[in-house]
């Protein structure tokens, strides 16, 4: 009988993703909010655009780390 054994490689990578999105979820809502508090100043839109890139992206890292650490937890085709 196999044991089953994490991945420990790949969940550092997907716990790493992880605190990437968490730093992108902290970031970009200040972005926005500091976007919409200048809307009179040149660089509004450029900052806003940037902001909504940023919360995209971290929704993005989130997915993709969770995907990563349950692959480190579930895969069946692990290198022994």
């Amino acid at each position: 009988m196999e044991t089953k054994r994490t991945n420990k490689t790949i969940l550092a990578k997907g716990i790493q993703r992880m605190a990437m999105a968490l730093l992108f979820m902290f970031i970009s809502p200040v972005i926005i909010h500091s976007a919409f508090q200048n809307q009179e100043h040149p660089l509004y839109i450029p900052i806003l655009i940037l902001g909504i890139a940023g919360a995209i992206f971290a929704i993005a890292m989130a997915f993709v780390g969770l995907n990563t650490i349950m692959k480190s937890l579930f895969d069946k085709n692990k290198k022994q």
